[in-house]
């Protein structure tokens, strides 16, 4: 990985999924959405079978999914539990056994600041759903990422990661007091660190890795905050109607999708990964960024992926390399 800065594109938070993949060719080519019917999985959905992509959108709620993308064409839906290993498991080796490439893989899917909850293993679900769940698909879609000879991987990350590290001592908040923002916090840092361990071990196959944040876009991802905690984020104008401010990074969904598609298609990120992105650009160290913007250094600090990648591996017993042999 280079340098964490800009690599001069073209684009800017007011970009939206549609503009960003126009022009790209993706006939032939198979991309999975994790959440791809729900909120930014949508627009990322729609923008990637826009460019002629067929795209397979892992699903809990099946019933939802058709209603959510009737009318997108090259969609496929597939049976899968984002919370539960062995969903992912036989998700992953249904798509393996097929003999597809998986060119494109978005995680898009997951929780934010939920009330206490724990997975069958005893993670805290934040943490179990965001980051261990797309660790084991991850794994289990390996030799399918591998074998497109050229794949991305985008892990979709928030500004929220800048609420704190990866708490190494207690991930499961066992000890400390339950705080949901810091949860939702460490949760995001460890997309960013993902990314970051992935791309090193992808690169000499041809697996590219980015994070990101989307912007602040109202959608069910909030349906487990209070109307004052909603409000806090300005998303409402005075007559109660959703703002779309991008300079502000309040987005419409179209805008929000923009970065993860970014990540995924454009040549400009060809030979490069790693990096933490957002308005359509890699992003700057926090710091030098303006306002709050940019990565913070615990999000983008190598030993801290590495202990990571280490520590999820235990944690779900899967690696690239078992995925692989």
């Amino acid at each position: 990985m280079s340098e964490q800065k800009p690599i001069g594109s073209r684009f800017n938070a007011a970009s939206t999924a549609e503009e960003v993949v126009a022009g790209i060719d993706l006939s032939g080519k198979t991309a999975i959405v994790t959440g791809g019917y729900s909120g930014l999985g949508v627009e990322t959905t729609r923008a990637l079978t826009g460019a002629g992509a067929t795209v397979i959108v892992p699903a809990r709620d099946r019933a939802k999914a058709e209603r959510t993308l009737a009318g997108i064409d090259n969609v496929r839906i597939e049976a899968m539990d984002l919370s539960d290993p062995a969903s992912i498991a036989a998700f992953a080796d249904r798509i393996v056994a097929a003999g597809t490439p998986v060119s494109i893989l978005v995680n898009s899917a997951g929780i934010m600041a939920t009330p206490l909850a724990r997975d069958a293993e005893g993670h805290e679900s934040q943490f179990s759903t965001n980051h261990l769940g797309h660790f084991r698909l991850v794994a289990g879609l390996w030799p399918a990422l591998v074998a497109a000879g050229g794949a991305r991987v985008v892990s979709v990350s928030s500004r929220g990661h800048q609420i704190g590290p990866v708490d190494f001592d207690d991930i499961d908040f066992r000890t400390r007091a339950y705080d949901k923002w810091q949860a939702y916090g460490q949760a995001k840092t460890a997309n960013a660190l993902f990314a970051l361990g992935l791309d090193r071990r992808g690169t000499e196959h041809g697996v590219r890795a980015f994070s990101l944040h989307p912007g602040v876009i109202l959608t069910d991802l909030a349906r487990h905050l209070s109307e004052e905690e909603i409000n806090a984020f300005d998303v409402y104008d005075e007559n109660g109607n959703r703002r779309v401010d991008p300079a502000r990074d309040l987005k419409s969904p179209q805008q929000g999708a923009a970065t993860s598609v970014w990540a995924a298609t454009r040549p400009e990120l060809d030979g490069i990964g790693g990096f933490y992105c957002e308005d359509c650009e890699v992003s700057l160290p926090q710091g030098e960024a303006a306002g709050n913007k940019g990565v913070a250094p615990w999000a983008m600090d190598p030993d801290a992926a590495e202990r990571l990648w280490a520590l999820s591996e235990r944690l779900t017993g899967v690696s690239l390399v078992r995925a692989a042999s």
